[in-house]
């Protein structure tokens, strides 16, 4: 319950900065909400996977950081992001290592389409940075995909895959928004959409072990 309360606080002053435009209290705030699901993440049963699921949030509170300062800090926090998502990436293999070739084609369809549009629009020196990023966050998705339906837990493997997913669409967000179309709705959907995606993930590790002792997420 605490940290439910230091993220929803985190959250709810992270979204009244953006409507205020208030820069300085949108960088102090912004990290809370991923780090109060890092310390709730220590209440899961220790793995292997809870390993790399609390990687992958450290380098995602170095993105929120990175994206938040003033001036334009993007390529490194795309750098950042894109460790997170290697190091969920690790997470997924820990426990499923199946082929699923049906959510490798959609994974990479996924990623297609999005790169088609953005390239298409232009994206200048940070063409490779996009590229490779897109490519590593379509196997994130893939690999979270697949463990449905396999040997992993089904609550755990649900979790991840809709966290994995909004976090795709997040993305999908920033990077419409910044080289495609800015709509004033964008910065709003896109954190709120990562937040949840974050959740999901994180919420993923408490259902990992065994479907005979899954612990209960608060």
């Amino acid at each position: 319950m605490p940290w439910m309360i230091l993220a929803l606080m985190g959250a709810g002053t992270f979204i009244y900065g953006l409507s205020t435009h208030a820069t300085l209290l949108c960088l102090l705030v912004k990290p809370l909400p991923v780090l109060a699901m890092l310390g709730w993440l220590h209440d899961a049963p220790p793995s292997d996977y809870r390993r790399w699921i609390s990687l992958g949030l450290i380098f995602s509170l170095v993105g929120d950081v990175l994206l938040a300062w003033p001036g334009d800090l993007f390529i490194f926090g795309l750098g950042a992001f894109l460790f997170a998502h290697l190091a969920y990436l690790k997470a997924y293999f820990s426990d499923c290592r199946r082929p699923a070739l049906l959510p490798l084609a959609l994974a990479l369809g996924v990623g297609a389409i999005l790169l088609s549009i953005l390239i298409s629009h232009g994206l200048g020196d940070l063409l490779i940075p996009v590229v490779v990023y897109a490519l590593v966050i379509s196997a994130m998705l893939w690999r979270a995909l697949a463990r449905l339906g396999s040997d992993v837990p089904k609550r755990s493997a649900q979790l991840a895959a809709i966290g994995a997913a909004l976090f795709v669409f997040s993305d999908t967000l920033i990077g419409i928004n910044r080289f495609v179309l800015t709509f004033d709705a964008a910065p709003y959907l896109l954190i709120i959409t990562y937040w949840l995606g974050q959740w999901g993930i994180t919420a993923s590790a408490f259902h990992q072990t065994t479907r005979a002792s899954k612990e209960q997420v608060g």
